[in-house]
C-alpha cells in the first residue's frame, strides 16, 4: 500500500505497528489475520488460541474444550455485561468441566508470567456481525484473543482525537460483538495519546497517557504496549462496578496503577510499617483503594490477610461500598458499630473490613 507521509497510514499507523513489533508483538497481515479467525465474522485466532489454552492449562483444556471456549467467547452478549463475561475469562475466573476429574476447573486465558503468552498485532481488522461491517485501524491479541483496539488519525487533523472517539462509539453501536471482547482502546494522532476502557465512552473516562509518560511517540507506544504492563492492565487494573443496577466499567489511570503497585510493594516490605499515597480531589482514590485491597487479598504473599479500608460517611453511604461484592470481593464486612468492629478484629476476621475511623474509639491497643 502506498504511504502518505502526512497521512494517517504513513505518519501514525505504520510507525505504531513498527513500535509494537519492537515491543514484542508479532505482526500479522490483514488477510492472514482474517484467515486465522475463520473470516470476517470470527474474533479469535483459533489455532493459536487452542495451542495456548492447552499449553497454559495442561490436563484441563484439550482440543475439544478449547474449541468450546472459542464458541463461548464469540457468543457472549454484545454489551457491557458481555464485556464483564469476557474479562472474567481473561482474569482466570471462569471454569471448564474436566471429565477425567468430574469437576470444574478454572481456565487460564492469560498467564501472569507475560513470557508465557503469545502476542500479535494486526491492522485493518474487518469485522462483520451479519448486519454491519467495521474496520479497526489496529487490533492487538494475546493468545489469539483480541484485547486492545487502537484508532489512529492523521497528525495534522486538529480534531483527530474527537473523530477517533466518534468512531469508537460507532463501533460499540454497530458491531458490539467485537467491542464486548476488546477490553481497552487507545486514540492517537502522535500529538496526543489517550486510552480508556471499552463501554466507558464519556470524555471523563479517557485518559491522556502522554501526561504520565514523557518522551516521543515511539517511547509512548513502547511503554504503553510493554507486555508486562498490558497483562497487568487487563488482569489487575480493570474494574467493573454495579451501582443502581447499572454495570459500569473503568480502567485505572497511570497514577492509580503506580499507587496500587506501591501499596502492595510496601505491604510486603518487612522493614517498613507505613506508607502515604497522595491523591488530589477527583483523582480516583476510591478505585485506587478498592483495587489495592483486591491485590493484597488475592496475593499469596500475604496468606489471606485482613485488610481494613477506612472511608468517610459519604462514601460508606454510597451503594458501591455497601455492595463491594459487586466488584469481586467474596469476603467483606462493613462494620456497623464500634462493638462490631472490635468483634471482627478480636476474631481475626480475614478479608476486607470497611469502617469509619471513629469506630476505633476506645479500641484496645493490642486487640489482635
Amino acid at each position: 500500500m502506498r504511504s502518505n507521509l502526512g497521512g494517517e497510514r504513513g505518519a501514525v499507523q505504520n510507525p505504531m505497528l513498527k513500535y509494537a513489533q519492537e515491543a514484542g508483538w508479532k505482526y500479522v497481515k490483514p488477510d492472514e489475520a482474517a484467515g486465522l479467525r475463520g473470516g470476517e465474522t470470527g474474533l479469535v485466532f483459533c489455532d493459536i488460541f487452542i495451542a495456548q489454552m492447552k499449553k497454559l492449562n495442561p490436563g484441563v483444556v484439550d482440543d475439544e474444550a478449547a474449541e468450546e471456549l472459542i464458541k463461548r467467547i464469540e457468543r457472549i452478549p454484545p454489551n457491557v455485561e458481555g464485556s464483564l463475561y469476557a474479562w472474567e475469562y481473561l482474569k482466570g475466573l471462569k471454569t471448564v468441566f474436566v471429565q477425567a476429574e468430574k469437576r470444574e476447573r478454572n481456565v487460564c486465558f492469560i498467564s501472569k508470567d507475560a513470557d508465557k503468552n503469545v502476542y500479535h498485532v494486526t491492522d485493518e481488522f474487518r469485522f462483520n456481525n451479519g448486519t454491519k461491517t467495521n474496520k479497526a485501524d489496529i487490533v492487538l491479541l494475546i493468545n489469539g484473543v483480541p484485547v486492545f483496539l487502537v484508532e489512529t488519525k492523521a497528525s495534522h487533523k486538529v480534531n483527530g482525537i474527537e473523530e477517533a472517539m466518534k468512531q469508537i462509539r460507532r463501533y460499540h453501536h454497530e458491531t458490539p460483538e467485537l467491542l464486548a471482547v476488546l477490553q481497552v482502546y487507545a486514540l492517537t494522532h502522535i500529538v496526543k495519546f489517550y486510552y480508556g476502557a471499552t463501554w466507558s465512552l464519556s470524555r471523563k473516562g479517557l485518559f491522556n497517557w502522554k501526561d504520565e509518560a514523557t518522551g516521543d511517540f515511539e517511547s509512548l507506544v513502547k511503554m504503553f504496549l510493554d507486555k508486562d504492563r498490558v497483562v497487568k492492565v487487563l488482569t489487575d487494573y480493570i474494574l467493573f462496578t454495579r451501582q443502581d443496577d447499572e454495570l459500569k466499567k473503568v480502567v485505572l489511570r497511570p497514577h492509580q496503577m503506580r499507587a496500587v503497585g506501591r501499596v502492595v510493594e510496601r505491604a510486603g516490605n518487612d522493614k517498613k510499617q507505613r506508607g502515604l499515597v497522595w491523591h488530589t480531589q477527583g483523582s480516583g482514590k476510591t478505585y485506587t483503594m478498592i483495587v489495592a485491597a483486591q491485590k493484597l487479598i488475592e496475593s499469596p504473599m500475604f496468606e489471606n490477610p485482613t485488610v481494613i479500608m477506612l472511608v468517610d460517611r459519604n462514601e460508606l453511604e454510597t451503594q458501591l461500598f455497601g455492595n463491594l461484592a459487586s466488584v469481586g470481593f467474596e469476603n467483606v464486612e462493613v462494620a456497623n458499630s464500634k462493638r462490631n468492629l472490635r468483634q471482627l478484629l478480636e476474631q481475626d476476621r480475614r478479608g476486607l473490613i470497611v469502617t469509619m475511623i471513629h469506630k476505633f474509639d476506645g479500641m484496645p491497643e493490642k486487640v489482635n
